[in-house]
């Protein structure tokens, strides 16, 4: 069914407010200056607090712009600096991308939360395991871009925001990079995403390696998971939206929206562990959601499913991975795959089997 270009459908409303008073919102900002030290500046935290009410109650969600410039359907149009500024990483990342001067790049990603640097002082054997693939990749002669998760946990001020599913809306306000963050008036800064977006679009190729938390992905994996979402059709082009209005979203995608694939044709390999359950339930949802951006599996067995110290005690589990030789030599063989695959693709002329397929219902 092609879509009704002269129906914009209603935009719903209906919530309620959640705009703070004053006080509750002095409350919320005052326990971030819990800690004692900084009762020796009263004054100072009595400032920021006045500074950041102004903020929120004026919605300074993006407090610094510039006109989007060259290349936008309104040139004109006040576009979010930090916005403008994930966009030219991205550009430049598209760049290294494409430039076959340059050697096979891989993105690792580790998937668990636990750091030994903070609680429960133990390392993840998800990061050994991702040491086992970048030892791998070093030895093949491909750069190995390493992105641990966990510091989502253990680092200061890094956090990557929920996504607020504005493809439900309409996809063309689903922008690319996402636009919902930074949003200074709420305070919802230090979003991750604008550094992790350019390093997902340099990959030639990406292995995630995780563990299974309660038969699913680890928060911090499915935080990115979600707001990867807009770069399966993402619009790069807010202007045509005047930002985040979604009644011209609503319009746009009524005229037919063209669903810009922004990583597709990359290769990816997957290993996803447990020790009871839900490890073959994840790994599969993990391939899916790959899949669907376009992504390219590595090979056949490039997406694996394990068990480590099966029902054993959490306390041995890395005894039982430091027995387990063949689940060592499985995790390099998926690197060695995923190698080979990305070498193989920038070989030749890099299209797609069904590259000229048109769907028919595109989402």
């Amino acid at each position: 069914m092609t879509p009704d270009a002269a129906h914009v459908p209603t935009v719903r409303t209906g919530q309620g407010n959640v705009a703070l008073s004053k006080e509750e919102f002095a409350s919320r900002l005052r326990e971030r200056f819990y800690d004692p030290a900084y009762a020796a500046a009263p004054d100072a935290v009595d400032r920021l607090v006045e500074i950041a009410w102004t903020a929120y109650h004026d919605y300074h969600k993006s407090p610094r712009t510039r006109a989007a410039g060259p290349g936008f359907a309104d040139p004109t149009f006040q576009l979010p600096v930090e916005w403008l500024d994930a966009r030219a990483r991205i550009i430049e990342a598209e760049q290294h991308h494409d430039d076959r001067t340059r050697p096979p790049r891989l993105l690792l990603v580790s998937g668990a939360a636990r750091h030994d640097q903070t609680c429960p002082g133990e390392m993840s054997k998800t990061f050994r395991l991702a040491q086992l693939a970048a030892a791998e990749m070093a030895a093949g002669g491909v750069e190995c871009d390493r992105l641990d998760l966990s510091h989502l946990t253990a680092e200061y001020g890094r956090q990557i925001l929920p996504c607020k599913a504005c493809v439900s809306t309409a996809m063309p306000l689903c922008h690319w990079p996402c636009s919902c963050y930074p949003n200074h008036a709420l305070g919802q800064v230090n979003d991750w995403m604008n550094e992790i977006y350019p390093r997902w679009v340099a990959a030639h190729g990406v292995l995630i390696v995780t563990p299974v938390y309660w038969y699913q992905a680890p928060s911090v994996l499915k935080l990115m998971i979600d707001r990867l979402v807009c770069a399966d059709g993402g619009n790069p082009d807010p202007t045509t939206t005047r930002g985040k209005q979604p009644v011209d979203a609503k319009a746009l995608e009524m005229r037919g929206w063209h669903y810009p694939r922004h990583l597709a044709d990359r290769h990816f390999a997957i290993v996803v562990h447990g020790d009871a359950a839900g490890a073959e339930a994840l790994r599969r949802s993990l391939h899916d959601w790959l899949v669907d951006m376009r992504l390219i599996p590595a090979a056949p067995t490039s997406s694996l499913d394990r068990y480590i110290g099966y029902y054993e005690p959490y306390a041995t589990s890395h005894e039982a991975l430091d027995r387990d030789d063949a689940v060592q030599e499985e995790v390099r063989a998926t690197a060695r795959s995923l190698i080979e695959a990305v070498r193989q693709a920038r070989a030749g002329d890099g299209t797609r089997a069904d590259g000229d397929r048109v769907e028919p219902r595109p989402k």
